[in-house]
């Protein structure tokens, strides 16, 4: 019994149809989510049966990309089995349907059994699963208050800050800088709202990435002399919704995501050590 080493061995002994019927848009992206820990193996109905038993022992957890993460998501589905799941939806606002916990994240339909399997049209990715598990797990099912504050605020915030920082606003005020016009096209596709007057900028939404999660982005365009600045506040409730690894894996998974989506429709490729989120 074979350990897989990376998501292209897979994809190699996979049919390449690009079926669909697994839930991922590819082969390649199936054989990628598997490898991270995010799809079973069996879900492909076109497997041959020889590499199923070929696989059955999984990735080799040494070569899994952010194994620590891949753990931590594995913990979380773990727990759903014992989780009530009516008391849970109650709790944070959710819909409890068919034995799922269902609710939007970005607008779109996402749900989740007590198997850990999602149920959605959107492609899974960690920095919507984890966050998504954790709220549903965890949150307290706080209501925003509407005061706002950065992630060094929010507890245990400090000792990240510096990498989010650089992951997430950085990396979204360098989408802003190149692609301004699409960058505020983008904010508001994803039902970008007004900000309070006293938060307005050149370009300035609250996203809802979760129900009781919001996320505000505040850009100004460089002007005078003086370089462009890109801020993005939580709710003050986000860490007792959330944690801080759910809070930091949310805004630089959205970070990620614009500047995969600025590259891909601004006309340039996204670079090929770029994460793929959007397969």
């Amino acid at each position: 019994m074979k350990r897989l080493q990376n998501a292209f061995e897979l994809f190699q002994r996979l049919e390449k149809s690009n079926c669909g019927n697994c839930g991922e848009k590819t082969c390649l992206a199936f054989a990628g989510a598997v490898f991270r820990g995010m799809r079973r193996l069996e879900e492909c109905p076109r497997l041959d049966p020889q590499v199923l038993r070929e696989y059955a022992a999984g990735p080799d957890p040494s070569k899994v990309p952010e194994a620590e993460g891949t753990a931590h998501f594995a913990k979380l589905r773990a727990e759903l089995a014992r989780l009530d799941v009516a008391a849970a939806a109650a709790r944070i606002g959710a819909e409890a349907k068919d034995g799922k916990i269902a609710l939007k994240i970005l607008g779109k339909d996402f749900a989740v059994d007590a198997h850990g399997d999602f149920h959605t049209d959107i492609h899974v990715n960690p920095w919507v699963a984890i966050p998504f598990l954790t709220y549903v797990l965890y949150g307290e099912g706080l209501e925003p208050t509407g005061r706002w504050v950065s992630f060094r605020e929010l507890k245990g915030g400090r000792e990240r800050w510096a990498l989010f920082r650089k992951r997430c606003e950085e990396s979204l005020r360098r989408v802003a800088d190149t692609y301004t016009g699409l960058f505020d096209d983008m904010v508001h596709l994803f039902g970008g709202r007004e900000v309070a007057p006293q938060f307005a900028s050149d370009i300035s939404v609250v996203l809802d990435p979760l129900p009781r999660v919001p996320f505000m982005i505040c850009y100004w365009r460089p002007a005078e002399g003086m370089d462009s600045e890109l801020n993005v506040f939580f709710d003050e409730t986000a860490d007792r919704n959330l944690d801080i690894g759910a809070c930091f894996a949310l805004g630089v998974g959205l970070a990620q995501m614009f500047t995969r989506l600025a590259h891909r429709h601004g006309g340039e490729e996204a670079p090929a050590t770029e994460p793929s989120l959007l397969q």
